[in-house]
C-alpha cells in the first residue's frame, strides 16, 4: 500500500451527516488539510431524519440535563445568525395535561429555559388561555407558549459542506471508506475506488456505523458503547391553520412535536424506540404510525374521522447514534456528545458518540480542541461568528422582498422558496439560467436541478426532491419518472 500512496491529508473524516460537515468545515477553516468521505449522498441516514428544530431541549431539564440544554440554547442563537434563510423562529404552545405535570413545575421548566442561555432574538414563555378556536379538544383551556427554530436539517448539513470545500476540504460523497492501518505516525486508508491516501489523524463521524468504522475498517476493540435508538415521524395534509407549532405530553412520559410542515402538511413526531437491525435498512412500524395517530387523537379535534394510517402522506425514520449511558428507556438516553480519542502510538482517531444536531457547530469545536495538540500550527476558532454559506442576511423578511423585486419575473412562491433554500447564493443559480427554461417537475425548473448537480453534490431523484429540496412530497411517480429521464441525460 505504501508505494500507492497519493496524497497526504492532516484529517481523514469519515462520515458525511451534520458531525462530519460541522468538523470538516472548523478544520479546514483552521488551515487543516481535510478530505471528508461519505458512502452515499450528504445527510443521507440520521441527519435528514430529524424533527427538524434546533432546539434546547425542553425535556431534557427533567433528566437533569442543565449543561446540555445551556450548550444547545447558546447554539440556537449562533445558528440562526448563520442561517436565517434555513432556521427561523417557531414558537411552540404546550397544552396543559393536569394530571401529568402541575403548572408550577412547568412554569420553573420554561423559566429555567428563558434564562440558561443566552436568548437575545426569541421571546420569552408565556403561560395562556386557549381560544374557541384553538385546534385542540375543547377539555384543553390552558397552555404555555414558548419558542424554540425550525431547521431545513439536510440543507444544514449541506451548507457545513459547502463551507468545507470553500475553505479548501475535498469533500467526496458515494466514496465509502474501506480500511486504515496505522505506519508510524500517519494512518494509511484504503477508500473506494482503488485509492490509497495517507492522514495524520481520522476523525470517525459515521454516526450508526461509528461502532462499525473502529471494528471492522480499523481492527479495533470499540472503546465506548454505541446505543441506537429509531425515531420515526409522520406527515400528513394540515392538521390545523397558522405557523405555531404544539409540543404534546404523553403518558409514558415521551412528547411529540407537530409541527407546519412545507406550507400544507404537518409533520409528527418523534417515537424512541431501541434498534438493533442493519441502519441503512430502517424504516417506521405500523406500531409506530399507530402510536403517532393516536396521540394527535388525545389532543386534536378531529377533522370528520380520527388521524389514522391512511391519513399518513409520507414518513421517515432514523437512527440516531446514542452514547450508552446504562439508562433504561430509549427516550431518557442521553443526547450530549462524547468524544473519544485513541493516540496510542501516535496517528490519532477520533470517534464521535452521540450528539444532536443543535449542538454540532459546539462539538466540532471540542473536537478541533482535542486534535490540537497534533497540529500546532492550526489556527484559533472561528465559526461562532460566521455565516454560513448564503446566510449574511440581517433581515430575512427584507431579503425575500429585494429579490421578488429583483427577479419579478419569478413567481413569488417559487421565489421565496429560492431565497430560503440558498439565500444570497440565489444570485449564483439564476446567473446560470438561459433564455429558455424547461419545467421538469411542479416547481423544479431545469436551471435549478443543473445547480443541485453541479454545486451541491447532487446525483438522484432521491437526492433532489428529498435532501436539497422538498419537492418530493407533492410529485407523483410521473413526475419522478421524468426527473430520472433528464438526469439520466444530464449526469
Amino acid at each position: 500500500m505504501e508505494n500507492d500512496l497519493e496524497i497526504n491529508y492532516d484529517l481523514l473524516i469519515i462520515g458525511g451527516g451534520i458531525n462530519g460537515t460541522g468538523i470538516a468545515r472548523d478544520a479546514a477553516g483552521r488551515g487543516l488539510k481535510v478530505l471528508l468521505v461519505e458512502m452515499d449522498d450528504l445527510a443521507s441516514a440520521t441527519s435528514s431524519r430529524s424533527t427538524k428544530l434546533i432546539h434546547g431541549g425542553l425535556r431534557y431539564l427533567e433528566y437533569y440535563e442543565f449543561l446540555l440544554v445551556r450548550k444547545a440554547l447558546n447554539e440556537r442563537e449562533i445558528l440562526l445568525k448563520a442561517a436565517p434563510h434555513i432556521i427561523h423562529p417557531m414558537k411552540f404552545i404546550l397544552p396543559h395535561e393536569k394530571h401529568l405535570r402541575p403548572k408550577w413545575m412547568i412554569r420553573i421548566g420554561l423559566f429555567l429555559y428563558d434564562h440558561l442561555g443566552m436568548r437575545k432574538t426569541l421571546g420569552s414563555s408565556k403561560q395562556i388561555k386557549l381560544k374557541d378556536d384553538s385546534p385542540l379538544h375543547p377539555r384543553f383551556t390552558d397552555a404555555f407558549t414558548y419558542y424554540d427554530c425550525w431547521v431545513d436539517d439536510a440543507r444544514l448539513v449541506l451548507l457545513n459542506a459547502l463551507d468545507a470545500k470553500d475553505h479548501g476540504a475535498e469533500i467526496l460523497t458515494r466514496t465509502k471508506f474501506i480500511s486504515a492501518q496505522k505506519v508510524g505516525d500517519h494512518w494509511q486508508a484504503e477508500i473506494s475506488g482503488n485509492r490509497n491516501i495517507t492522514a495524520k489523524a481520522i476523525v470517525n463521524a459515521a454516526g450508526p456505523w461509528v461502532s462499525d468504522i473502529i471494528n471492522d475498517g480499523l481492527s479495533l476493540p470499540a472503546h465506548n458503547r454505541l446505543r441506537l435508538v429509531k425515531g420515526s415521524h409522520i406527515i400528513v395534509n394540515k392538521l390545523f391553520d397558522g405557523n405555531d407549532s404544539y409540543i404534546l405530553q404523553n403518558k409514558d412520559g415521551r412528547i411529540i412535536f407537530a409541527i407546519p410542515y412545507q406550507g400544507q402538511f404537518t409533520l409528527i413526531g418523534t417515537t424512541d424506540v431501541p434498534f438493533d437491525g442493519d441502519p441503512a435498512t430502517v424504516h417506521i412500524s405500523d406500531d409506530e404510525i399507530d402510536y403517532l395517530c393516536h396521540h394527535i387523537n388525545a389532543y386534536f379535534r378531529p377533522k370528520g374521522k380520527p388521524l389514522s394510517a391512511q391519513d399518513v402522506v409520507s414518513h421517515y425514520a432514523g437512527v440516531r447514534p446514542l452514547y450508552d449511558d446504562a439508562t433504561k428507556e430509549a427516550s431518557a438516553v442521553t443526547r450530549d456528545f462524547v468524544l473519544a480519542l485513541r493516540e496510542d502510538g501516535g496517528a490519532p482517531l477520533l470517534s464521535v458518540f452521540g450528539g444532536k444536531i443543535t449542538t454540532y457547530r459546539h462539538l466540532a469545536e471540542e473536537a478541533l480542541e482535542r486534535l490540537e495538540k497534533f497540529f500546532p500550527e492550526m489556527a484559533e476558532h472561528w465559526t461562532e461568528t460566521a455565516p454560513l454559506p448564503g446566510g449574511n442576511i440581517p433581515d430575512m423578511k427584507k431579503f425575500i422582498q429585494q429579490q421578488q423585486e429583483k427577479y419579478s419575473w419569478l413567481d413569488k412562491d417559487l421565489c421565496t422558496r429560492y431565497a430560503h433554500h440558498y439565500g444570497t447564493r440565489i444570485d449564483d443559480m439564476l446567473a446560470g439560467r438561459g433564455d429558455e427554461t424547461r419545467l421538469i417537475g411542479p416547481g423544479l425548473y431545469d436551471y435549478e436541478a443543473e445547480f443541485l448537480i453541479n454545486e451541491e453534490w447532487a446525483v438522484t431523484a432521491e437526492d433532489i426532491l428529498w435532501r436539497r429540496t422538498k419537492l418530493g412530497l407533492t410529485w407523483s411517480e410521473g413526475d419522478v419518472t421524468q426527473l430520472e429521464k433528464w438526469l439520466s441525460s444530464h449526469i
